[in-house]
């Protein structure tokens, strides 16, 4: 992020890290001005107009809500919250504060995205039919890591899933109503595989592959009735190609700059700040994945420490 904003030419004003030693160090590194000694002095900062959350999942509830009530817009990493109850309060006060809550989700802003919506949004290639999504890391059995550390809100879903959903709800006219899934325990209890069918009214359909402990490309492959499109290495992709289902002729697609992920996620952001219109912040759409999610963890019983639903 501190990359992005210099490209941007601009920096960050300020740092908190539960680990003071750690902020000062960044600091030196990045030149941001100043360092808080408490992480909770920030909200209540009158120089700071939007705070970006980095810190683990079931972390971020406490933090927005302090944030949101102190008048602060908030950019928050995925998953922006542990589940839907805490999305639905933090909506809420967010509009009542008449501020901007978005998850700094990076599919929301790469061109590439915002390219094939345009695309398929223009039925050129028909309507889309399913969608397939894999997505698997290959992580070690350190349990202590947040890979896997349930006290961490480790897993596969709001770890990598979210990302997966988050293609799917996008290039559905709607999201799915009908949600069929099997998953694997790791041995803290945190979701290690699972596998996801989703259904809408529409009847569009997707399936989703996810694993923390075996390897898999990130692919997103979106068929549709003309011909079918492919991404390959989906959470921050710059191409993508487009088959027709008739002639086999691939067009290539390209659009940004992977590097300039963050980039784009700012731009956007400061954009809503400015104007007020957030709709490039898609948070219509990570409270559609965040209620998937939730629907999902509850089927399983996978509960976090302390989480409440």
């Amino acid at each position: 992020m501190a990359v992005a904003l210099q490209k941007m030419g601009k920096s960050l004003y300020a740092l908190g890290n539960r680990t003071h030693q750690k902020a000062i160090d960044f600091v030196k590194k990045y030149g941001v001005e100043k360092v808080y000694d408490q992480i909770d002095d920030m909200f209540f900062d009158d120089n700071v107009d939007i705070i970006y959350i980095t810190s683990p999942h079931n972390t971020h509830y406490s933090f927005m809500k302090k944030a949101l009530e102190q008048g602060k817009h908030l950019l928050v990493e995925k998953s922006i919250t542990l589940n839907s109850r805490e999305l639905d309060e933090m909506i809420a006060l967010a509009n009542e504060k008449q501020r901007i809550l978005a998850e700094a989700m990076t599919i929301w802003h790469m061109p590439l995205y915002k390219k094939l919506w345009n695309i398929v949004n223009s039925g050129q290639l028909g309507n889309v039919q399913i969608i397939t999504m894999n997505f698997g890391s290959f992580k070690e059995y350190d349990m202590n890591n947040r890979f896997f550390n349930m006290n961490l809100a480790g897993g596969a879903m709001l770890d990598i899933g979210v990302y997966a959903l988050s293609i799917v709800r996008s290039f559905m006219k709607e999201t799915p109503t009908e949600i069929l899934s099997q998953w694997k325990a790791s041995p803290t209890g945190s979701d290690e595989q699972a596998t996801v069918l989703l259904k809408n009214t529409s009847e569009q359909m997707a399936t989703v592959a996810l694993s923390m402990h075996s390897k898999q490309p990130k692919r997103d492959m979106i068929s549709c009735e003309k011909g079918y499109i492919e991404i390959m290495e989906y959470p921050r992709a710059d191409k993508a190609i487009i088959v027709d289902a008739e002639t086999g002729e691939v067009t290539k697609i390209e659009a940004g700059e992977t590097p300039n992920a963050l980039y784009y996620e700012m731009m956007d952001m400061e954009k809503a700040v400015k104007t007020g219109d957030s709709s490039s912040m898609n948070l219509t759409y990570s409270k559609d994945v965040m209620d998937i999610m939730t629907k999902l963890r509850k089927e399983w019983g996978l509960k976090y420490p302390k989480e409440e639903w």
